[in-house]
């Protein structure tokens, strides 16, 4: 018989099977022996008090459990069905596997270059502040998710099917224990080899992947989409186009808008990175400066309503490092990332605040571009903070609070290094204003958070598109264009790996209904 317990373990018998046994015998009521399978379900930390894991486990009496966990085949597809994936990030990935379930070929077509020669660009970039505008942190193959740490936690479960997503992370190479933990994190040091052996399933099964294709055009007929020009003048046709090209290409969202294809601007949120040093969170959020070599790297979920605006943490890297997330010359975008061990010294964590129409410039309201014409205008001004270089414009928190130029700044994973700045006055005020408050507020649930230790980077602007291509909602459609299935968090209708992989699934089934 299969029973499901809870059991609460100290951080240094969270690996310590005969304890883990013999707690859930007597928690059952059966001999130690009577147990044949043991297996956890779903495990967190309860840092309440002092820090404990909570572990779901199912535990098998006189009985062992069914075989492995269930494995996704993908059959070669012949051709006679196809569809043209713009862009290879979580929700081109997903959706093109999900073709292949169909039996429809894939074609995909990607302006950055495969996992291996991206991080030539990405070394280029952290250390000679190079900046190739189609192979960076944000374009390449696997998306931004790639190299900024691989968080697989989501709150769109009502969306798809994310066990799913999961286990096919897990039959490419991930650990199995993404499916347990309540976060679960798969770390930029891992993910490309898993992006590689997924390119290689898609490339066994048919698929065609074409690396270095920018988009430049669409070929549109009668209002019905037949394929795509790449910047090399090479069309592809194809039954459906899947545009699943990522919040930063902005270049699409101007092809769109000069071919009479409806976009809009759509809400987003723009902020700072905030750096801790990791020790520091640890003690907040134990409670004690010593923690267990079992307990992990120590994170945090802040929010607060500020002017009837969400003030949040996003995207928060415990053990992490902050990376230049710039797509193009002449500006500075800041984001996060970690390893799997997430054992650097530093924690770092967006701090954002959300930008809604009424916070868009009125003069400009009638342009499908104005909040993206807001967060460009942001991060131009903070690359001439800086310089004009990659080295981040920053303020101590204590200093952006009270108004004062930081003397001096922290210690900083950032490579190309911080400049002193008042982002206190060169932020927009409305952002200003609302950090301000929720920093104070924030220091109330983790006393500590305010700090001097502690380091504002600017700017974390690319939390998710500020544009929206609209599309039907039962056909996943584009509202005007047949066959255009506008996905994942470019289009606006995802933010973060798994639920954009849930949305490239979902505009693949759109897909080949329309195909057919």
């Amino acid at each position: 018989m299969k029973h499901q317990i809870e059991l609460i373990i100290p951080p240094e018998k969270i690996y310590d099977q005969e304890y883990l046994l013999s707690i859930s015998a007597k928690k059952l009521g059966v001999n130690l022996s009577e147990i044949t399978a043991f297996k956890p379900v779903r495990r967190s930390i309860d840092a309440r008090q002092n820090p404990v894991f909570k572990v779901l486990y199912d535990v098998y009496v006189g009985e062992l459990p069914d075989g492995d966990s269930p494995k996704y085949i993908y059959n070669p597809v012949s051709g006679k069905k196809n569809a043209i994936i713009v862009g290879f990030g979580p929700a081109g990935i997903f959706a093109a596997l999900r073709l292949i379930e169909l039996g429809i070929k894939p074609i995909i077509i990607e302006r950055g270059k495969d996992v291996q020669t991206r991080r030539r660009d990405l070394r280029s970039l952290q250390r000679d502040h190079l900046v190739n505008s189609d192979s960076n942190y944000c374009f390449g193959e696997g998306g931004a998710g790639t190299f900024t740490d691989g968080k697989l936690y989501t709150r769109s479960v009502k969306r798809g099917n994310v066990g799913k997503i999961l286990e096919i992370f897990i039959q490419h190479g991930a650990n199995p224990e993404i499916t347990i933990e309540s976060h679960p994190h798969i770390g930029s040091n891992k993910l490309p080899r898993i992006i590689s052996a997924i390119r290689q399933t898609i490339l066994n099964a048919g698929g065609e992947i074409h690396y270095g294709s920018r988009v430049t055009d669409f070929i549109i007929k009668d209002k019905k989409i037949k394929g795509v020009v790449a910047h090399t003048g090479q069309k592809y046709l194809a039954n459906a186009v899947i545009l699943a090209a990522g919040h930063s290409a902005r270049d699409i969202f101007q092809i769109l808008y000069k071919k009479n294809i409806k976009i809009e601007p759509k809400p987003f949120a723009i902020g700072v990175r905030i750096e801790h040093p990791q020790p520091l969170i640890n003690e907040i959020q134990y409670k004690a400066k010593i923690k267990s070599e079992n307990l992990p790297a120590a994170t945090y979920n802040l929010s607060y309503n500020v002017d009837g605006r969400g003030v949040y943490s996003f995207c928060m890297c415990p053990g992490g490092i902050i990376v230049p997330a710039v797509t193009g010359p002449e500006e500075i975008v800041v984001n996060g990332m970690s390893m799997s061990r997430r054992d650097s010294p530093f924690a770092n964590s967006g701090l954002v605040a959300e930008v809604k129409e009424e916070d868009w410039n009125k003069e400009n309201n009638g342009s499908p571009f104005v909040a993206l014409d807001l967060q460009q205008k942001i991060e131009r001004h903070a690359f001439k903070l800086a310089g004009n270089t990659l080295s981040a414009p920053a303020q101590r928190v204590t200093d952006f609070v009270e108004g004062k130029m930081s003397q001096t700044l922290p210690k900083t994973s950032y490579i190309p290094g911080l400049t002193s700045a008042r982002l206190d006055e060169e932020l927009p005020g409305f952002i200003i204003r609302r950090l301000k408050r929720a920093l104070k507020i924030f220091d109330k649930k983790m006393h500590g958070y305010y700090t001097d230790e502690a380091v504002l980077v600017g700017v974390e602007s690319r939390t998710s598109s500020p544009i929206r291509v609209p599309r039907n909602r039962e056909t996943f459609m584009h509202e005007e264009i047949q066959g255009l299935f506008p996905c994942g968090e470019g289009a606006g209708y995802a933010g973060g790996i798994v639920s954009s992989a849930i949305d490239g699934e979902n505009c693949a089934d759109a897909a080949g209904k329309f195909i057919k």
